[in-house]
């Protein structure tokens, strides 16, 4: 086989690859909302959340929007107006529906999302054989997108079913991750000039480069997550009503919102109860504790004498042979402000909207949770959100000082 026969050979490869794949995420979507009610899939139970019909159709909007519309000739939209409707935060693009009004669109109803996603998946399936390369990536960057929709579409479900007195499962049957993780302790990282970034070929988003040098001192990482037995004694301590523990924004956000514990706790005839993806549950001490704000994060680790890790820390720790509960349990808080990386910049266009302008005032989570999707999460990937968020599967694990 020549070198061009063999290009075009490995070309047709990587598009069967990207049309299976393309297949593979777009369904699981479905079968997430599959179980979901019209009436479940209209409610956004506070404006940082959206509809489970919002996200099922945002997400195929990115599609339209950003692959179909610009580089298949002829395209067809299949309702001009859910540009307005479904545009999420490109400015670029235009003008959209305001984000905490998201809940009044009672129409389009979910069966015409339905007919919308089935719309797109048809022009994608055509499309995709006889794309040129440059739109692979955005097909890539569509999926990664959409695999992000999925664990925001389980953690905006469980709030608003955390609302109803009846407690509904976002996810009938959910079964969370067994087996506890041996005792806790601290274990030794060595410093000195650490590569922070992602590396080789495979995707990864915008802020996760440039890889850069990090000089980090010697420090110690905890083997595994904080648990809630343990965050059962920081309640027990008077934790939420020591003031010196908190930062003043979060003592502030504490006092405000009456924190008493993390999100979905609930007290019932002096035990202690948590709404999950599976519905309300006995709360499990040896399970690791989840849905705390940076600001509760932050206290507990000060009540302990110790800290959260920086992102740095983290991501040089995270192939350590002793290290647990690094991925696919909760998304872990750390000290790290969500700012670019040296040499970072944005894309041009309105992709280059998706990450760079939201690096102010907000924290940087690592790992992976239990709502990740699976292959969705690797050690470089930066979560982020502001510090007093609860709704996501958040959780920690402390650091010190060697």
């Amino acid at each position: 086989m020549d070198e061009v026969a063999f290009r075009l050979e490995r070309h047709r490869g990587a598009k069967a690859d990207v049309a299976m794949r393309y297949g593979v995420v777009r369904a699981y979507t479905e079968h997430l909302a599959a179980h979901l009610s019209a009436e479940d899939q209209c409610v956004q139970s506070m404006p940082d959340a959206s509809p489970a019909k919002w996200h099922r159709a945002h997400t195929t909007w990115f599609f339209e929007q950003f692959v179909l519309g610009e580089y298949l000739p002829g395209y067809t939209p299949f309702d001009p107006k859910f540009c307005y409707l479904f545009n999420s935060y490109y400015e670029a693009v235009g003008a959209r529906h305001p984000r905490p009004m998201r809940g009044v669109l009672t129409r389009p109803s979910a069966v015409e999302i339905s007919a919308y996603r089935a719309h797109v998946d048809a022009a994608m399936a055509g499309f995709i054989p006889i794309m040129p390369e440059n739109p692979t990536t955005l097909v890539e960057l569509g999926l990664q997108h959409e695999q992000q929709h999925q664990e925001l579409l389980l953690t905006d479900m469980l709030h608003a079913f955390a609302q109803n007195p009846l407690m509904p499962a976002a996810l009938p049957g959910w079964r969370e991750p067994a087996g506890a993780a041996p005792p806790s302790r601290f274990v030794h990282c060595s410093g000195g000039v650490v590569q922070i970034g992602h590396q080789g070929a495979a995707f990864c988003f915008d802020n996760e480069t440039p890889q850069h040098e990090v000089l980090l001192r010697d420090y110690a990482l905890s083997s595994r997550l904080v648990r809630n037995g343990e965050w059962l004694e920081f309640i027990a301590d008077s934790g939420y009503q020591t003031p010196t523990l908190w930062m003043s924004d979060g003592w502030a956000k504490l006092q405000a919102q009456g924190w008493r514990g993390p999100l979905y706790w609930v007290e019932r005839d002096g035990a202690w109860w948590q709404m999950g993806l599976g519905g309300p549950a006995p709360l499990e001490p040896d399970a690791p504790v989840r849905h705390v704000s940076w600001y509760e994060a932050d206290a507990f680790a000060r009540w302990t004498g110790a800290r959260l890790p920086t992102e740095a820390e983290w991501e040089a720790a995270a192939q350590h042979p002793a290290m647990h509960e690094m991925t696919g349990h909760l998304w872990q808080w750390t000290a790290s402000p969500y700012s670019p990386y040296p040499g970072y910049r944005p894309v041009a266009g309105a992709v280059g909207e998706y990450n760079g302008k939201f690096m102010v005032n907000q924290m940087v989570l690592r790992g992976g949770s239990m709502a990740t999707p699976p292959g969705h999460a690797r050690s470089s990937y930066r979560n982020f959100f502001h510090p007093d968020k609860r709704w996501q599967f958040s959780g920690l694990r402390l650091a010190r000082d060697a």
